[in-house]
Formats: C-alpha cells, sequence, structure tokens
C-alpha cells in the first residue's frame, strides 16, 4: 500500500471518528444561529420547544424542548417543575454526541428542584438548594427534555406547555456576555476541506476523553491536531486527495452501516449489545419488531447521573464504537440509551406479510405493561409530508382492557366500532408500525400484528 493510499485510509477512520462532532456541533450553530426545522433561532442557554403539529419524528407520544449548554463561563443552574407521574426526561449530551447524564422520572427528578451544570474540571462552591451536580464533559452540551404527551389532546398539551413553561436555566454567578456563536475555522481554509478544518477547530476547543485523545494522535499527519492557522488553506496535492478519498471512503461506511435508515425504512440499523449496526433490508421478513435498544451505547469515559455503567449498555471496542456513534449522529442525532426510551418497528405482520392499509391489523399487550409507557403510531411508506400521524399511548383516555389486563389495539383506515380509544389509525397503502417505550423493560419482545377480520 503506498503513502497516499495510507493517508487515505487514515482520513476514512478520521472521519467516521470525527462525524458526531461536526455533524452535532453543525446542528447546534443551525438552532443557534437560524433556527432548526420548525424550531426558531434560539441562543445558547435558552430553550426551544417543539409544538404537536412538529413534533420530532422519533419522539412519538412526547413533546420535546431543547437547549444548548454554554460552559465557558461557568456553571449553568436547571431549574425543572416536578412531572408527577407524566414521564419526563432530561437528557445530557456532550459535544462528542455522548449521552452523559440524566434527570427525570427514571433518574430522580419527577419531583422537580435544582441541577447545577457545571464546566469540565470545576471545582467551586455548590448552593445547598442544588440537588445533584452534573459535569459536562466539554465546555458547550445539549440538554434534551421530553414530556409524554398526547398530541391530540388539547387539554394534555396544555399541560405539558405549562410544566415547559416552569424549565429555566440562569448562570450560577453574575452572567456574562456568553457564546455568541461556535467558532468557524480559518476562512483560508479551502471549501471542499470545510469538513477537516472544523474537525480540527472543534476537536481542540471541545477535547475529547484521554483515551479518545491517543486515538487522535493517529491522525496527525493529516493536519488535525494543529494549532493555530489552518494546514488545509494551500494543501499539498496528496495530502488534498487523501482528505477527499478518505472522506467519501468514511461516508460510504457510515451509509453502509445505517442502509436501514433509509427514506422508506428510517430507524436504526443497530445490532445487539455483541454487534455494531449491520446491512439488512428494511423490515424484518418474519414480521419481528426491530429496533436500537444499543445504537447509543457508544459512550465509555464519562458517566455522570442517571446513567447505568454496565457491561449490557457499553460498546467495549473503541473502533465499534465509533462507528456506532457516527451512524447514531447520521439517522438518530442526540438520542438516549435503550434503557432510557427505545423505538422497535415493523413493516411486516406476523405472518411475514408487508403491512397495507387495505387490511386491519391488531396488536395485543399482554400484561404487566412493557414499559413505564409507551406509544405507537403508523407511518406512511415512504414517510409522507405533514405533521406526524396521532399516536395511541398508555395516557390515551377510555383505554379498554381484556379482563386478563391485556390490551388489544386495532389499527386500520377507518375507525372501529367499538372500543375507538384502542384505535390506531394507518394510512392507505403501505405503512410501518412504530412503538416507543419508555424505560423498557429488559428483553421485552412486542408481539407480532396479526391481520384482522374487516368489520
Amino acid at each position: 500500500m503506498g503513502h497516499a493510499t495510507r493517508a487515505a485510509s487514515l482520513a476514512a477512520e478520521a472521519y467516521v471518528y470525527g462525524t458526531p462532532l461536526v455533524r452535532g456541533l453543525e446542528t447546534v450553530g443551525s438552532l443557534t444561529q437560524d433556527g432548526l426545522g420548525s424550531l426558531p433561532a434560539t441562543s445558547f442557554n435558552h430553550f426551544a420547544h417543539a409544538e404537536p403539529a412538529t413534533a420530532w419524528p422519533g419522539d412519538e407520544g412526547t413533546l420535546c424542548s431543547l437547549a444548548h449548554l454554554d460552559l465557558s463561563e461557568g456553571p449553568l443552574i436547571l431549574q425543572v417543575p416536578p412531572s408527577g407521574a407524566r414521564y419526563a426526561v432530561y437528557q445530557f449530551v456532550d459535544a462528542w454526541t455522548n449521552d452523559f447524564a440524566y434527570a427525570g422520572l427514571r433518574a430522580g427528578g419527577a419531583e422537580g428542584g435544582s441541577w447545577l451544570l457545571a464546566p469540565p474540571g470545576w471545582d467551586g462552591q455548590v448552593p445547598g438548594s442544588v440537588r445533584e451536580v452534573i459535569e459536562a464533559p466539554t465546555a458547550v452540551a445539549t440538554l434534551v427534555v421530553r414530556y409524554a404527551c398526547l398530541l391530540a389532546d388539547a387539554e394534555d398539551v396544555a399541560a405539558v406547555r405549562e410544566l415547559r413553561a416552569g424549565l429555566a436555566l440562569h448562570p450560577l454567578t453574575a452572567p456574562g456576555l456568553g457564546r455568541g456563536g461556535l467558532p468557524g475555522g480559518d476562512p483560508l481554509a479551502e471549501p471542499s476541506l470545510r469538513f477537516w478544518e472544523r474537525l480540527r477547530v472543534w476537536a481542540g476547543d471541545f477535547p475529547p476523553s484521554g483515551a479518545d485523545r491517543a486515538y487522535q494522535e493517529r491522525f496527525q499527519s493529516l493536519g488535525l491536531l494543529e494549532e493555530g492557522a489552518t494546514p488545509y488553506a494551500e494543501p499539498t496535492a496528496e495530502l488534498r486527495w487523501a482528505l477527499e478519498e478518505g472522506e467519501a471512503a468514511g461516508r460510504a461506511q457510515i451509509e453502509a452501516a445505517a442502509w436501514r435508515w433509509s427514506e422508506d425504512g428510517d430507524t436504526a440499523s443497530a445490532g445487539g449489545a455483541a454487534g455494531p449496526a449491520v446491512r439488512r433490508p428494511a423490515g424484518n421478513p418474519s414480521g419481528g419488531w426491530e429496533g436500537a435498544a444499543h445504537l447509543f451505547d457508544f459512550n465509555l469515559d464519562h458517566l455522570g447521573p442517571g446513567t447505568l455503567d454496565a457491561s449490557l449498555w457499553r460498546v467495549e471496542d473503541r473502533c465499534e464504537a465509533y462507528l456506532r456513534r457516527a451512524v447514531a449522529a447520521r439517522v438518530g442525532l442526540w438520542g438516549p440509551h435503550g434503557y432510557e426510551a427505545t423505538t422497535t418497528q415493523t413493516y411486516r405482520d406476523a405472518a411475514g406479510d408487508r403491512l397495507d392499509g387495505a387490511h386491519s391489523y391488531t396488536l395485543r399487550l399482554p400484561p404487566p405493561p412493557p414499559a413505564y409507557g409507551w406509544a405507537l403510531s403508523a407511518h406512511a411508506v415512504p414517510r409522507a409530508p405533514g405533521p406526524e400521524p396521532r399516536a395511541v399511548s398508555d395516557r390515551t383516555p377510555g383505554l379498554v382492557r381484556e379482563p386478563d389486563g391485556a390490551l388489544v389495539l386495532r389499527l386500520s383506515a377507518r375507525p372501529p366500532r367499538a372500543r375507538p380509544a384502542n384505535w390506531v389509525p394507518v394510512p392507505a397503502g403501505a405503512f410501518r408500525a412504530v412503538l416507543r417505550l419508555y424505560v423498557p423493560e429488559a428483553g421485552y419482545r412486542v408481539p407480532g400484528l396479526v391481520r384482522a377480520e374487516p368489520e
């Protein structure tokens, strides 16, 4: 293998390694400067709130809020309202997209209170009113808040809006000017090498763990460890070729691993705890449900309050963890660990036939419930534009259970004559069923959908 080819191979590794940082911070920049999707431009240390008509895909049955945190001038105080029995999670994600802490219903935050969010290495005085200190691994982080909500129920939406009004972030000490934006890198860098310039600058500003920094040393010959002026203003022809070839190869590697997250099959393609995402056709031919319980297990170094530091939820091979992290950044940026919430889906019924709105189906969920909370919805394949479809959840009023406590849900294009609360509307034509589980039972297997006789 020639020197240039070895450099391109090394650049492909660097691209997989650095994609989460670049993709994540580019998204942070989009929200803080221009807005993100339906969310308006929102400065650091302030909340942006999604609404039911624009709820994010993958957040069935919840309303999501985002706050990008700038801890460079010192700690912040997070105040949250009591959520009671309503599922709530406050998920903290570092600049490298690692989930490093949780508060909420599962992690002791249902009664509300104050948390101190500290920058790396902070060792100051903690106010007595603070319930817990959460130290971020990087000076910029993201807080994702999700509240269980019946998106089609105006009263429940109003209750969540009232909850969200109690969310607050403020500096521990007197506020400074704050971060106006993220460093964009040297403007002299060639436009075709923008990814590499951003990776170079952001990896220096937001350094990862010691173990990851040791891994980064391998990329010294690519210019990624250089400080000051960019090495990508007038790179040698060999370096330019290696970086461009490496970027293409790294992107192809990530796309192959995330193949099942295509337009007509967009859910995670992660394997179990033993292996990374693999390329398989969208939809399980046997009619089983497939999900991503272990897609977000890549954080190995900084596991704070609310996380589970157990072998089931760790990917010990770092190269495998880097690939899984890149896939997650590609298909499900800022998703939670599977023990907090997970999404599973199917394109086929229990007999292995494709789901189609021309038919009706039933799903029987036996007692006890498979999770603290759940939400089931049906989505057109390929995805249709417009708001997310109505979901039926554990919070849907009027659900009717069987004498043994089981819950039978009916998926059909038309409302059934009986048990309307148990009805999950499906689109005409091909569709996929999506089940979101909050604090799921470990190892629970969702039963297959059974085609029902027409009414």
